[in-house]
């Protein structure tokens, strides 16, 4: 297993001083690590170049990427160049599209997340009547806006949260407000959810979004291998005790290698709140960069 980083834009033989922690903890558990240049990639759009540094394999080798988001067409690319290489990234370009989207996998969480309805921007711009369409089915309950893979969530009440659906001014402001602030990262349309009242914690200092109580969940091959709450410190151990219950639906997921984030529910129930490509999920503030390798390590055998 050969786990590989971005390079840092000053200097393609260091990584990306974002993922140093990371870096140094992979080298020291004994891991083979190899860095990639993004710019080459994403904006160059020469996969070749991004990969020239890594090596050949002598025959199929696993590859893990931890690093900044790819759009699944940049992964793709990433994906051929190293497989040229006899090296193949732990998911293929359709399994990491299946996590990255929220419509791609919702069918497989449906039920056990709030409810969702998404809007291409293709769509979007030829109906003027698509977005009332889409949040008319929510009545007037209060929903987020969001694209196919991030909110806004720390411009919680300019471009995320809308109060009631059927407030048509607001809504169109804080979804004009959104499309505006994600600029050309807007990731093929609009995700409209229900917001469904969730265990507080506090207000996050800068941006005044409601904090509740989080846990991100890696899975590898069907089971966890990393837990780690996400806003704040310590376990949940009604948590601990009750993700067995969710493990049928995570064996389901088209994927190897991702993430999955829950939420407790103000009545004490945990929720699915979305899924994730496992190699460009971060860690919280609160995990453990080196026991997260050593857990990896451990499940890779």
């Amino acid at each position: 297993m050969i786990i590989i980083y971005g390079s840092s834009p000053l200097d393609e033989k260091k990584v990306d001083e974002s993922y140093e922690e990371e870096y140094e903890c992979t080298k020291q558990l004994g891991f083979e690590v190899g860095l990639i240049n993004l710019e080459d990639l994403m904006v160059n759009q020469r996969p070749d170049l991004a990969t020239k540094r890594l090596r050949n394999a002598p025959e199929p080798e696993d590859v893990l990427y931890r690093g900044w988001m790819l759009k699944p067409q940049e992964y793709a690319r990433l994906y051929e160049a190293l497989a040229l290489k006899d090296l193949y990234l732990i998911n293929t370009p359709e399994q990491y599209k299946h996590c990255y989207y929220l419509p791609e996998s919702y069918e497989k969480i449906k039920g056990h997340t709030p409810r969702s309805v998404w809007v291409p921007m293709s769509e979007v711009k030829d109906s003027p009547d698509a977005i009332q369409t889409a949040v008319s089915q929510f009545g007037e309950q209060p929903i987020i806006v969001k694209d196919y893979v991030k909110s806004r969530k720390h411009e919680w009440k300019e471009a995320c949260f809308i109060p009631s659906a059927v407030d048509d001014e607001h809504v169109r402001q804080v979804v004009h407000n959104f499309i505006t602030l994600q600029g050309e990262d807007l990731n093929e349309g609009l995700v409209f959810r229900e917001f469904v009242p969730l265990e507080f914690l506090s207000y996050h200092d800068q941006s005044g979004m409601p904090l509740s109580r989080e846990m991100r969940v890696f899975i590898l091959d069907g089971k966890p291998v990393y837990i780690s709450n996400y806003w704040d410190e310590g376990q949940d151990a009604a948590f601990m005790e009750g993700l067995g219950s969710f493990m049928e639906i995570a064996r389901t997921i088209e994927s190897r290698f991702f993430t999955m984030d829950f939420a407790k529910q103000e009545g004490g129930s945990w929720i699915i709140l979305e899924l994730g490509d496992g190699q460009v999920a971060g860690l919280p503030d609160y995990a453990d960069p080196l026991r997260f390798y050593e857990h990896l390590k451990r499940a890779f055998g």
